[in-house]
């Protein structure tokens, strides 16, 4: 196992907040409690330098946070891969899309990318910050099925969305708007369900004890991939990350039977494997609970008939991998880490958190920490931008094409010869579109000459608004010499 240098920093917060824990149950608002004054302070000690993870999150608690997103140490993912890469890599524009016929990968990858299957990869396809409408959205939904599937299993059954359907509809058997919605956002009030808040000194006991997550930050994008060994939950034997490197990609998925949000999320990562097992492998290690009874408990853990308390040995912690396993029957192999949690502080593992390894052992892409940032899909894109940078060079931009020996559109004075004998206008400049139809179709360009003068001198239309017209139809097909004819006409 690699050690990073960050327990002594873990060690110093612990002692930090275990000093001012008595005085998170001090009375009083939360603007004027002793915690948020301790954690002020704090800001002050780190300046203008970025604090630790531990530290912004300590200080989160100590100011009345509840865990909500982009608060603390909950932030974005790392990743090498990005929409600039994409751009770059396949020579587009960074300020346009990328169309399935400039992709030049698999289509199977080029699905992935483009997130709102509209044919056309955007930048925002690729962005899966908290301020963009699809995570939001997606974010949303997740909170709604969570509490649908309410066996816990990850999956919602026929019966329970049956069983929504037929509470909400109506006498006639079907369903309003408002009723649909209703039904979706039953109990949904933008914070905790009840039995779920924490209390201020539950979120300091699980920031001691790691169950909120880890106060090590584990290894950025670039860094070498921590090596462990670890006993395999089903069977025996044990798995260790330098068997499964060197040819393929490596998927680690870190969690826990307690978080609700990842046995939610865990059979989308459980079908990545089933789509990308050839081209990547994949591991799950087993962390420490975020949820036990004897921590953060919560009653929708209860609902869903999970109920653990923390593990105190190895084996214990084995037994309740064993109950993950058995709920939600993972296809990929699911390690324990040990009691002591060393591969969850070395990789800051802890609730949920998702990495891509290269084969040659650096880390590619890191998630944000669960439950917000564990984002199966983003980590796809993630693995598909690589398969498609290790697969197959980068394509060269297109040659240009041949200069023609002749020019595609001849001059006025030959189209003329080709064209049928004018009555009036002969040898005036002729737009390019009738020199180049006169080449092959010259009584259709003269005819189409004929409706075009027509439609200039004989519409009842007033002149000045046909002018007009002819100018606003112009511009919209970006025509130059169509909106110079309009002008014209209108003078």
């Amino acid at each position: 196992m690699h050690r990073r240098p960050q327990r002594a920093g873990r060690l110093l917060l612990l002692g930090l907040a275990a000093a001012v824990a008595p005085l998170a149950r001090a009375e009083g608002p939360p603007e004027a409690s002793p915690t948020a004054g301790f954690a002020e302070y704090l800001k002050t000690v780190y300046g203008d330098q970025t604090p630790p993870e531990g530290a912004r999150m300590l200080m989160a608690i100590l100011q009345g946070s509840r865990m909500g997103p982009g608060e603390g140490w909950f932030g974005p993912a790392q990743t090498r891969y990005s929409w600039p890469w994409l751009a770059e890599r396949l020579g587009a524009d960074p300020k346009a899309g990328i169309p399935r016929d400039r992709f030049g990968g698999p289509e199977d990858l080029f699905a992935v990318l483009d997130r709102n299957r509209d044919g056309v990869i955007q930048p925002t396809d690729l962005d899966w910050s908290d301020t963009n409408p699809y995570v939001q959205l997606s974010s949303a939904l997740n909170r709604i099925f969570r509490r649908l599937a309410a066996d816990g299993s990850g999956a919602m059954s026929r019966d329970d969305w049956q069983q929504l359907f037929d509470g909400a509809a109506g006498a006639d058997g079907g369903m309003t708007a408002e009723e649909f919605a209703g039904a979706l956002l039953k109990g949904e009030g933008g914070g905790f369900t009840p039995g779920d808040a924490p209390t201020t000194d539950t979120l300091l006991k699980g920031l001691f004890a790691g169950e909120i997550g880890s106060m090590e930050e584990g290894p950025n994008v670039g860094d070498p991939a921590p090596v462990f060994r670890l006993r395999a939950v089903r069977g025996e034997g044990s798995v260790a990350v330098d068997d499964l490197l060197g040819e393929k990609p490596l998927v680690l998925v870190f969690g826990n039977f307690t978080c609700g949000p990842f046995r939610a999320f865990y059979p989308a990562v459980d079908a990545l494997r089933a789509t990308y097992g050839d081209r990547a492998n994949f591991l799950m290690v087993y962390v420490r609970e975020a949820h036990p009874e004897d921590g953060w408990k919560m009653e929708s853990n209860a609902k869903a008939g999970v109920a653990v308390v923390q593990p105190k040995s190895f084996e214990e912690r084995v037994g309740v991998a064993g109950q993950f396993c058995q709920r939600l029957d993972p296809s990929m192999p699911v390690v324990v880490d040990d009691v002591n949690d060393s591969v969850g502080h070395a990789y800051s593992g802890m609730p949920a958190r998702l990495y891509l390894v290269d084969a040659d052992g650096t880390i590619a892409y890191k998630s944000g920490r669960g439950p917000f940032g564990f984002k199966p899909k983003e980590l796809e894109q993630a693995l598909a931008m690589h398969l498609l940078e290790s697969s197959a060079p980068a394509p060269a931009p297109a040659p240009a094409a041949p200069a023609a020996e002749e020019p595609a559109v001849p001059p006025t004075a030959d189209a003329w010869k080709l064209l049928p004998t004018p009555v009036v206008g002969g040898e005036l400049p002729l737009p390019a579109w009738a020199a180049a139809v006169a080449t092959q179709l010259p009584r259709t360009a003269a005819a189409l000459l004929q409706l075009d003068h027509a439609q200039r001198t004989k519409s009842p239309l007033d002149p000045a608004l046909r002018a007009k017209m002819r100018y606003v139809v112009a511009d919209a097909n970006r025509c130059e010499y169509a909106k110079r004819t309009a002008l014209a006409d209108l003078e």
